[in-house]
């Protein structure tokens, strides 16, 4: 069993915070958090096993306004080291006994990422033998075994061989894509699972017994190659895998590499005088297990959260860290504040990340044969009226990007498939006919922007 890559875990500490540069603008504290938090996964993987069993991972606690990339640099961190990464919202969570959802179901949604990832690795892995079993069932599809006549048996199993190779070397050519074949697919019905606190496990359980009890449905449908290629590809990678081994190394993997980011902890202290307090202070009270260490059953097997990195993360606009229970407080050992966006911070949003908006909107409208480009004075005015709307309504940081450009592009969006080819620059003029009226208004801006 192959394992995922993950050669970017012995990443320098700077290497990883340049490469976050690529995406994230600025929060350069909170990137040289995560930066160690990883090279210390490393660290751990060169002990002894001994030594290894008793290094924990240091949490992190993320402190800042929503839309300032907190998330942003938890999910760009996990693929960057191709880490089981699950985003979850505390809020979600109750105590055991209130109506919503078990915190170990988070566990049990990080296995399930982490075989995604191992199953993707596994399935390159034997890709190229899979492919090879593709093309021999094209050729029995394509040229069925002949009802030979007793005495003929020499000279027509000859004349079949030849045909045989003939199609292989034009599949290979790829010169029967538009040929149909006629091929068995099967499929099971998914039975409809209870939904509910507390319905987990049970639905973990059900699921396993309809599984087996359940028989496959099988389809015959006529395809072209090209369509039959798709299908018989997954049908072929599928009976190479091992289930029982891709679930053991999922499990291994989320173990020891699994990032779980925990969104709105902020949302889960309690307040006086709301009847809510007490689930609040459950969901604290269920969560401080798992983020200490303890195991978990899935559907796979049992997991040990020892050595998953948690990240929890929130505003704290009400509250303090140092509200939480003083054990879950302690298992967040490492703290960074993301500071609010500045207009300094919108411009290079706008144009510096790989994947900036301004790149963005371009690419969509190139779709169209329509070139759009943006001058100097463009982006500074779009990071003003971001960050002047954030400033006078509800700050939601870079997210305020995403409206202000829907709003500007809203025009030039629906007409650009009728425009043809042709070249657009935007500049202030542009950007100030376009948003000025509304952003004035801050009633309507509260609305619109």
């Amino acid at each position: 069993m192959s394992k995922p890559d993950q050669s970017n875990l012995a990443l320098t500490p700077r290497e990883v915070v340049e490469k976050l540069d690529q995406y994230i603008v600025g929060q350069s504290d909170a990137k040289r958090a995560v930066a160690i938090a990883i090279r210390n996964r490393w660290r751990r993987q060169q002990l002894d096993e001994a030594m290894k069993n008793e290094v924990a991972p240091k949490n992190i606690l993320m402190i800042g306004p929503t839309g300032v990339g907190k998330t942003e640099i938890a999910r760009r961190l996990a693929r960057l080291t191709g880490a089981p990464f699950i985003k979850v919202e505390a809020t979600k969570y109750t105590e055991v006994g209130y109506y919503g959802r078990d915190v170990e179901s988070m566990i049990r949604e990080l296995v399930e990422n982490a075989l995604g990832i191992v199953r993707d690795t596994e399935r390159e892995r034997v890709r190229n033998k899979a492919e090879e079993k593709v093309v021999d069932r094209l050729v029995e599809l394509l040229a069925p075994a002949p009802i030979v006549v007793e005495g003929q048996e020499g000279d027509a199993a000859e004349q079949f061989q030849r045909t045989r190779d003939k199609l292989r070397a034009m599949l290979v050519a790829g010169e029967l894509e538009k040929r149909t074949v006629e091929i068995t697919t099967e499929h099971r019905q998914a039975p409809m699972m209870i939904g509910g606190m507390g319905m987990e496990q049970m639905d973990m359980d059900l699921q396993g017994m309809f599984d087996k009890i359940i028989p496959k449905t099988s389809t015959r449908r006529v395809v072209p190659v090209s369509e039959a290629r798709e299908i018989l590809l997954e049908q072929e990678c599928e009976a190479l895998l091992d289930d029982e081994s891709l679930q053991a190394s999922a499990i291994e993997l989320a173990e020891n590499l699994g990032i779980v980011f925990l969104d709105e902890i902020d949302k889960v202290i309690a307040s006086e005088g709301k009847g809510a307090d007490v689930s609040r202070q459950g969901v604290q009270r269920d969560l401080l297990p798992i983020v200490e260490g303890t195991t978990i059953q899935t559907k796979y097997g049992y997991v040990k959260t020892d050595h998953v990195l948690f990240i929890g993360a929130g505003a704290f606009h009400r509250n303090q860290p140092s509200e939480l229970m003083p054990e879950l407080q302690g298992r967040f050992p490492i703290r960074v504040e993301l500071s609010d966006l500045t207009k300094e911070d919108f411009i290079r949003i706008l144009t510096e990340p790989q994947n900036s908006l301004a790149k963005q909107y371009s690419a969509l409208m190139d779709t169209e044969g329509v070139e759009v480009s943006f001058d100097d004075e463009a982006i500074s005015a779009l990071a003003g009226y971001a960050y002047q709307v954030n400033q006078t309504t509800q700050n939601i940081g870079a997210r305020r990007l995403y409206t202000i450009m829907e709003r500007l592009f809203e025009e030039l969006s629906f007409e650009a498939p009728d425009m043809g080819m042709g070249k657009v620059e935007i500049n202030a003029g542009y950007v100030e006919q376009r948003l000025d009226e509304v952003s004035a208004d801050e009633d309507l801006s509260k609305f619109i922007l």
